[in-house]
């Protein structure tokens, strides 16, 4: 059995933020993470404060459908900021 300590040495993104107290800020981070950009958690947190929920998960699950894509990120703000027009 791996104790916790290795389990978190072990993961996958190891420059996530650490100080996260608030939910917005996990949310940003998830967004960071599953598009692949975890070079601006910053910009995912504030998206996710500033932008409704609703519009954020709509474009998130656009650009999941692209599996082939090189830059998920790219493909995530294009369908945001349409989205963002139309409402």
């Amino acid at each position: 059995m791996k104790s916790i300590s290795k389990i978190i040495a072990e993961t996958k993104f190891k420059n996530r933020p650490k100080n996260i107290s608030r939910e917005f800020q996990a949310y940003g981070v998830y967004l960071a993470e599953s598009l692949q950009d975890t070079k601006h958690y910053s910009l995912y947190i504030k998206l996710a404060k500033g932008v409704d929920r609703k519009i954020l998960e709509e474009a998130l699950n656009f650009t999941k459908g692209y599996y082939e894509a090189k830059n998920k990120a790219k493909i995530f703000m294009w369908k945001l900021a349409q989205l963002k027009k139309e409402k």
